[in-house]
């Protein structure tokens, strides 16, 4: 038991280090799903801390909410966030002017 509690504390440890590339962003997805986060992480979903996996260095997928969002920063450094829903739900989501 006390082995797989470490394992998962361990994978925490190693997800949170590895998304260190997460640009600053600030979006709104169809459906009023607020998706936000600092640079280097974390992100958050409706306001509340997603679960974060790298892709590479470009490329991550953050899951809470019942919500999964692919965050992808382009060659020109700008940042494409798109989600996935419940029920085959899909979108592009829009940049919130700060």
């Amino acid at each position: 038991m006390k082995k797989i509690l470490l394992s998962c504390a361990l994978s925490v440890v190693a997800s949170a280090a590895h998304a260190e590339g997460i640009p600053s962003f600030n979006v709104d997805c169809p459906g009023n799903i607020p998706v936000s986060a600092d640079q280097g992480g974390p992100v958050f979903i409706n306001g509340k801390q997603a679960q974060t996996k790298t892709v590479n260095e470009r490329y991550f997928e953050a899951t809470g909410a019942g919500v999964t969002v692919t965050i992808s920063v382009e060659d020109d450094d700008s940042v494409v966030v798109t989600y996935t829903g419940k029920q085959g739900a899909s979108g592009i989501c829009t940049s919130v002017d700060d």
